[in-house]
């Protein structure tokens, strides 16, 4: 009798009933707890995913990919959501009214910048100039120094281009209060040019592949040698090249040779066409100082911006040149007008 209740006991316990039928609840329920571990496991990495992805744009949108500090750190934006914030801006223009769908598209239009200060004096050749850059998908800023903005309407491309007025300012004051790098930022270089530029023989498409596969963190179009003003030998085309770097010259107490680590001889550009990448603007704009006016001698430091070695980062672009006309506004240039002797020897690399 003992032995059947023995036998009643183990095959009870086997089937999980000397529990009172807990075990077999359990083994009924796995299913259910698998799934629910794996929607878990699911929204976990999903979660983790889009922190991750969130990073990566912060990065991307940082200066030379680092994550920035947000002014949060000091408490003035501690009421803001961190995935709230937008700490930068575009000149981008934008429709009144859109729809949804193309709201969502992050994609910008335009990759570079073009930032001119203008009169209406010199309004047909902004326009040449204008209609070249505009074909390549550039970003027109116009700065009017002589508050005319009305003249301008009657051009086709006037709608697409940003105007600001202020009476008889100077290219670097404009730049300093509206080209702030935070502003400038999803542009990839920006060209901050004269107005009496000839671009005839100008391709800014072709200019831009240069300067990216050359890596020229600063640069500009060498002049045609027929240009009316030249100041510095440099940046005289050289016919046989598609940019340089260096100028060789032993004129009065000019020498330039390999020895030369400086300007004018190598590792600089003038400031009537120069072309920043975007991180050299990003120095350039902190080296502007805020009285600047007229930027004479500017220049002369712009290498310091150079991104690394300015003998190698900075340059004059050959094939891609353009025509200064060496035209005076705002009370002239301040430089003296230098017409270059064509039968001076000068050789560049």
């Amino acid at each position: 009798m003992t032995s059947i209740k023995s036998l009643r006991w183990l095959m009870r316990k086997k089937s999980g009933l000397s529990d009172g039928g807990k075990s077999s609840f359990k083994m009924k329920h796995l299913p259910f707890l698998a799934v629910l571990c794996t929607i878990m496991l699911f929204i976990v990495y999903r979660t983790t995913k889009y922190q991750y992805h969130q990073e990566e744009i912060d990065k991307k949108w940082s200066f030379w990919g680092q994550p920035k500090v947000y002014p949060s750190t000091y408490g003035k934006l501690k009421g803001l959501p961190r995935g709230i914030i937008h700490d930068n801006s575009d000149l981008e223009l934008r429709p009144l009214w859109s729809r949804s769908s193309s709201r969502s598209k992050a994609v910008y239009s335009n990759s570079n910048l073009l930032a001119v200060p203008v009169g209406i004096k010199q309004k047909q050749n902004v326009d040449a100039m204008v209609q070249k850059f505009l074909q390549e998908n550039f970003t027109i800023i116009l700065f009017h120094y002589d508050g005319n903005v009305d003249g301008w309407w009657n051009l086709d491309w006037s709608s697409k281009a940003i105007h600001i007025i202020a009476r008889n300012q100077t290219k670097w004051w404009f730049a300093k209060r509206f080209l702030h790098p935070d502003i400038v930022s999803i542009y990839d270089y920006i060209f901050l040019w004269d107005e009496d530029l000839g671009v005839e023989h100008f391709s800014p498409s072709r200019y831009v592949e240069i300067i990216k596969r050359e890596g020229l963190e600063i640069s500009q179009p060498a002049l045609d040698p027929n240009s009316t003003e030249i100041h510095h030998r440099i940046t005289i085309r050289a016919r046989t090249k598609k940019f340089h770097r260096r100028v060789y010259e032993r004129r009065g107490s000019t020498r330039c040779s390999d020895l030369s680590e400086g300007p004018p001889c190598t590792g600089f550009v003038e400031g009537m066409a120069p072309v920043f990448s975007q991180s050299a603007w990003y120095c350039t704009w902190h080296l502007i100082q805020n009285d600047l006016v007229h930027g004479w001698g500017v220049d002369m430091k712009l290498g310091y911006c150079a991104q690394g070695d300015r003998t190698k980062k900075v340059g004059v672009v050959d094939s891609e040149y353009v025509f200064h006309k060496g035209i005076q506004t705002l009370g002239g240039s301040g430089h003296r007008m230098t017409k270059v002797s064509k039968l001076q020897r000068t050789t560049m690399v």
